[in-house]
């Protein structure tokens, strides 16, 4: 895989085609560099040679075009625009104490503007998580190769990953292309299932596959266990999680996802992956806490990776790139005013009703608890205007269709940011 430079005065170079919200993570030209077979397919579905939805302009964006925008920065949070605050406060009405959020505005980032709101409130920010088991994995890869990118790149392209029981078990779909006779499956993961440590990334963060993320957590921390010695045969994996004492796997997980946070000067008191995210994942690997995070720390996560100092440069590269939206755009994503904009997401969501009465349960509407989680870096250029801005984003709205309110959140920051560049 090519080491690219930064390329933030190519910004939203993009040619147009039709707009759609039924998209696919990581950019379409990335499939000879890390083997993904589903962006394959969806680059063949783009140019019209296999049967699949076109992607927006913002989804168009090459290898090369997808980098860091602040390296060589070194930007802590600014302090709070109190004018900025005001404004973001006000999209919420009479539902503001319901939401946590935080929005950091790097248009101009000579002049950065921050706005926060609850940031500091905690919960469970589901699938949110799967980044925080991103960043274990590149952690203990560039803790192993610190001075090897070679190297770390052929373990993602080379090592294959075959789904055991750690994956089991998951409603999500993931795309299975099979890039010879170029036809695309959609189902769950199934024991056996194969693919590149790559794929797996991409299958959880992409759709969000909570039996990928099972296996990529399993494999961080493997490869913190084993070293240079990872990858390693499925007979010493099985031998491996058997005869380890269940302490020791606890102290070797929190090891693997939670000192990374530490590491970033974060506190697992505020962010932290507290388990795996599948049922026998959590048989297996007592991960020894809660999972939650905080739009603030969230946010900081953010910052880090667009300066290239999430692990390191190499590693906060990837990790945007696999946040970029060439999947299905959903919840705060799929707002139609972002349809021409390069869109970095990941979202989480739990909720739970009261069904007593008989009463129907209407996915993302708990009346108990109903948690809806963004994260979300935004790049669109207008008029000439390049927009570039951070929001983070924790809910928890009874009674409501969460994701539907995050969508209209994120219309109206969107038109926020923009009265203040493209308008003035």
């Amino acid at each position: 895989m090519k080491i690219l430079s930064n390329l933030s005065s190519a910004l939203f170079t993009v040619p147009l085609l039709a707009a759609s919200v039924t998209l696919m993570a990581y950019p379409l030209d990335g499939y000879e560099d890390t083997g993904i077979r589903r962006v394959e397919g969806a680059r063949l579905a783009a140019e019209g040679v296999v049967k699949g939805s076109a992607q927006p302009e913002g989804a168009m964006l090459t290898t090369d075009q997808v980098d860091l925008r602040l390296t060589g920065r070194n930007m802590a949070l600014p302090a709070t625009d109190p004018a900025f605050t005001a404004q973001i406060k006000k999209l919420f009405g009479n539902n503001a104490n319901s939401y946590g959020i935080a929005v950091l505005d790097i248009s101009d980032p000579d002049n950065p503007r921050y706005a926060e709101h609850r940031a500091d409130h905690k919960q469970n920010v589901g699938s949110v998580g799967k980044l925080l088991a991103a960043v274990g994995y590149f952690q203990a890869l560039a803790d192993t190769w610190p001075d090897d990118i070679e190297r770390r790149e052929a373990i993602l392209r080379d090592t294959i990953m075959t789904a055991d029981d750690f994956s089991r078990s998951d409603h999500h779909k993931v795309r299975l292309f099979n890039v010879e006779t170029q036809k695309l499956t959609r189902r769950p993961l199934k024991d056996g299932d194969q693919g590149a440590v790559w794929e797996y990334l991409d299958w959880m963060l992409s759709v969000s596959s909570n039996s990928a993320a099972a296996m990529v957590m399993r494999d961080a921390m493997l490869l913190k266990h084993f070293g240079v010695e990872y990858p390693v045969s499925e007979q010493r994996i099985d031998t491996f999680f058997s005869t380890t004492p269940g302490g020791e796997l606890t102290r070797l997980f929190q090891k693997t996802f939670w000192q990374p946070m530490t590491r970033h000067g974060l506190s697992v008191d505020q962010i932290r992956q507290g388990s795996f995210f599948t049922r026998q994942g959590k048989a297996n690997v007592n991960g020894g806490g809660n999972s939650y995070a905080t739009a603030r720390t969230l946010m900081e996560i953010l910052l880090k990776m667009e300066g290239g100092q999430l692990v390191d440069e190499w590693s906060s590269r990837q990790l945007k790139r696999l946040l970029y939206m060439t999947e299905r755009r959903i919840r705060y994503a799929s707002a139609p005013v972002l349809k021409d904009a390069a869109v970095y997401y990941k979202s989480g969501s739990l909720y739970k009703c009261d069904k007593t009465g008989g009463a129907k349960c209407v996915a993302y509407s708990g009346d108990i608890y109903n948690y809806m989680n963004s994260v979300a870096i935004i790049e669109e250029e207008i008029d000439g205007v390049k927009l570039h801005y951070m929001a983070t984003v924790i809910s928890n709205v009874l009674g409501k269709n969460s994701a539907v309110e995050h969508q209209t959140l994120a219309t109206r920051v969107h038109k926020l940011i923009k009265q203040e560049h493209v308008t003035k």
